[in-house]
């Protein structure tokens, strides 16, 4: 879990947390924790891991068990050896981030009503240009300059009908697209199946300590990283000197049979040059002898938060990673803190804003130094908004609609959907939705990868989906 403020999460949040993070680790089956909750997506998928000699966690692959250590440098380095292809980064604000304290209506007195305590300044904050009525949150100022350059849109009601206010069902949806509790494919895996390889687990890249649900696959191979830094091919029961060279044989094997009149021995010795070749690129995110990161430096200029725990060094990672031409397509990342906000929600929610909105930031602005920023697309989302109306800790409950945000070089700034208002909330007087969710993913799926969304997506067609890219 993340390493920020999570003390104000409610009981049904933390038990949902454990549950998730109890079945996420595949193979375990499901805890008998939470009585009708769905099964997260991949729970019972086979697994295999590969460790650093010390013991530390390194790389976990989801499926496709015919692979060992040394194929799967091979598969990796064929893999990259392909043209380059768009990435989707999905990043997820768990707990249901507040999207009213990320945008808000300051002079709205509804808004000033409900929120006699939490409200921003009526002077607070610089005006959202595609609804004067919003302003940014001060702490989200990272978010606000991407909006300015134009390469960031906001989906400021979105949701689905009949929401569910259950942290773990509402994610459990936004996870497997669909509304539909006992589908056990993520959306981003399902996609995979389709299109992705059989033999390359960095397709699809959880960067956390365990399988991200969106990303479960039927059959392709997916795999979760919890530090990349820590990224290491080493053979099974094999390691020190004796792995060194046993690697490091690649090299010559590639060379001196690079130009065999053998086929089979030719295309053998390209692919341990290929995989020798992987293995120098991944030099920056090894370890010393003290398992400490060797160091992934981003470009000149690019600062990430210093203090911001694991989240900056993931972001900060994977643009090193996009950058040295590993096989990314699909990447889920948490985002700092929890957003399950009961009581005493603005000093949390405005340090784990403000974190997040400076990452996302600066990652966009490495990538730009590295010239990647034509192939990487972010999205950012939450299960679900708040309550409009404070509570009596001076904090929100569950809601309803929330806020979703896309961030790229190719993103057409607008508004996607509308801002539905306070003045006609839903029955449980929360945020309706002017947004399906299913029609954002279905818009990433079309307009982003060129896929038909309809093969992914259940009824898909059935919304009005956005045009998403300049």
């Amino acid at each position: 879990m993340s390493d920020m403020n999570r003390n104000n999460a409610c009981e049904e949040f933390n038990r949902a947390q454990l549950l998730r993070d109890a079945a996420a680790t595949a193979g375990n089956g499901l805890p008998a924790i939470e009585a009708g909750m769905p099964a997260p997506a991949g729970t019972g998928l086979s697994r295999r891991q590969f460790l650093l000699r010390s013991g530390a966690f390194s790389l976990t692959i989801y499926g496709a068990m015919h692979l060992n250590a040394l194929g799967i440098g091979e598969a990796i380095a064929n893999a990259a050896a392909g043209p380059p292809n768009p990435i989707l980064v999905s990043v997820f604000l768990d707990g249901g981030a507040d999207s009213l304290s990320i945008l808000a209506p300051v002079e709205d007195p509804i808004y000033r009503k409900l929120r006699p305590t939490l409200a921003l300044p009526a002077d607070g904050g610089t005006a959202f240009a595609d609804d004067t009525r919003l302003r940014w949150n001060p702490a989200a100022d990272g978010l606000r300059v991407l909006h300015e350059e134009n390469k960031l849109s906001v989906a400021p009601s979105v949701g689905y009908d009949h929401p569910d206010q259950s942290h773990f069902t509402s994610r459990h949806y936004w996870e497997v697209g669909a509304l539909d509790t006992r589908l056990q494919t993520g959306w981003l895996g399902r996609y995979l199946d389709v299109v992705g390889s059989p033999d390359n687990p960095l397709q699809g890249l959880s960067l956390d300590y365990s399988l991200a649900p969106s990303l479960a696959p039927l059959k392709a191979p997916v795999s979760a990283l919890s530090q990349p830094s820590s990224y290491r091919f080493e053979h099974q029961n094999v390691w020190g000197e004796l792995g060194d060279t046993m690697i490091n044989s690649l090299n010559d094997l590639g060379v001196s049979n690079a130009k065999s009149k053998d086929p089979a021995v030719k295309l053998a010795a390209a692919a341990s040059a290929q995989s020798m070749k992987l293995r120098q690129q991944l030099l920056p995110f090894a370890v010393d002898e003290d398992q400490q990161p060797s160091g992934i430096k981003p470009p000149a200029g690019v600062v990430y938060p210093a203090d911001g725990g694991e989240f900056p060094e993931r972001m900060q990672a994977l643009a090193a990673m996009i950058g040295i031409g590993l096989p990314l397509k699909c990447v889920a990342v948490r985002g700092v803190g929890g957003y399950d906000t009961h009581d005493a929600q603005k000093d949390d929610f405005d340090k784990n804003i403000k974190v997040t909105a400076d990452t996302l930031l600066a990652f966009q602005r490495d990538l730009e130094a590295r010239g990647l920023q034509d192939r990487v697309l972010v999205e950012v989302w939450s299960e679900f908004g708040r309550r409009p109306e404070e509570n009596g800790s001076a904090g929100t409950d569950h809601g309803a609609a929330g806020a979703a945000i896309l961030i790229g070089s190719r993103v057409k700034r607008q508004l996607l959907g509308e801002w539905t208002g306070l003045a006609q909330l839903d029955e449980d007087e929360n945020m309706r939705a002017s947004m399906d969710y299913r029609a954002l993913h279905g818009a990433i799926l079309d307009q982003w990868f060129g896929f038909d969304s309809a093969r992914i997506i259940p009824g898909v067609r059935s919304f009005p989906i956005p045009s998403l890219l300049t």
